[in-house]
């Protein structure tokens, strides 16, 4: 298991030449993201999901009444265990030849039991007030977040000149607010991770799933290896059309067609420009700059310093743009 690990940990594929986890270490005078940070993680998504309990029930539910949601569901199929023994042990649609066995066994039509079998399986779908709900909390958390990342980083260089990211990179030092965004977001996907069990069941929970392990994957190792400040600005990204996403979705539930076409015209127009176009044109920069350190790397005199690439002289910060 030691092996493994220093095989996963290698210096050389997480850091740039010259430079050990060791030089990461905190120190008086400055403080760097560590490994050990990630464990706050986990309590902060258990704290994270017991607020949305709260805020689904206390919050969200009052809401989706005052709408006029109705909290019950489809009509109950009358209780009958022959029905039932069939429907959850061999099958939920039941061809011909099972239904006239069924209609014979039971002495009734097969028009019947065909409804039985259709309101059973209506029986299992959530009640649209338990959707708005759960759409209401991911629309409250996902506004929270992106508007405090915005407010984070419109304070921050490297949101208009991304070459800032790389400055004097790995030796960045870790903030309060930098630190606070980035185990927020990864408890969040914690979060989301343990709640996919219990929450509505989708066709698309396997890739749901992926989709959560992979954010954590990547959210987790951008921090370790102090790439915190290009991660911010991914994740910022991401969040924009999430709010307005899970609007649409509410504004559905509650019946207000026009209100839900607006919303999601402006969700596909954020998430086009954001995810298709602002996207793209930030990674040839960034990807620019790690092809350059790889090839300084190679170089052979330079093979004796450690690569950073330092700032220049600098007045206050302009917005300038996102290059």
């Amino acid at each position: 298991m030691a092996g493994i690990l220093a095989w996963f940990w290698n210096e050389r594929f997480w850091l740039p030449h010259n430079v050990t986890w060791a030089d990461l270490k905190n120190t008086d005078e400055a403080t760097f993201p560590q490994a050990e940070d990630l464990y706050l993680a986990f309590p902060l998504a258990f704290c994270i999901f017991m607020v949305r309990l709260i805020f689904e029930r206390f919050v969200a539910k009052p809401c989706a009444i005052a709408l006029n949601i109705q909290a019950n569901g489809p009509q109950i199929a009358q209780p009958n265990a022959i029905l039932e023994k069939v429907f959850t042990a061999i099958t939920k649609h039941p061809d011909e030849k099972r239904l006239e066995g069924l209609s014979k066994q039971l002495d009734w039509d097969v028009r019947s039991i065909q409804r039985w079998f259709r309101q059973r399986c209506n029986q299992e779908k959530p009640s649209t007030l338990r959707k708005f709900c759960e759409s209401m909390w991911r629309f409250s958390f996902s506004l929270y977040v992106f508007t405090y990342g915005v407010r984070f980083l419109k304070k921050t260089p490297w949101l208009w000149n991304t070459r800032h990211c790389w400055y004097n990179y790995p030796y960045q030092p870790l903030t309060t607010d930098l630190h606070y965004y980035y185990i927020l977001e990864l408890s969040f996907y914690w979060s989301l991770m343990f709640s996919q069990f219990t929450d509505i069941k989708r066709k698309d929970f396997g890739i749901m799933f992926l989709h959560h392990l992979v954010a954590i994957f990547l959210i987790s190792f951008s921090y370790v290896n102090n790439m915190a400040r290009v991660g911010t600005l991914v994740l910022c990204l991401h969040d924009s059309a999430d709010a307005l996403l899970e609007a649409a979705k509410m504004a559905n539930y509650a019946k207000f067609q026009k209100i839900c076409d607006l919303l999601f015209v402006m969700f596909a127009m954020v998430f086009i420009t954001t995810r298709l176009g602002i996207f793209p044109l930030w990674c040839p920069r960034m990807i620019e700059v790690i092809l350059s350190l790889a090839q300084m790397r190679k170089t052979p005199n330079l093979q004796g310093r450690a690569l950073t690439l330092r700032p220049p002289p600098m007045g206050p910060v302009v917005p300038t743009g996102t290059s």
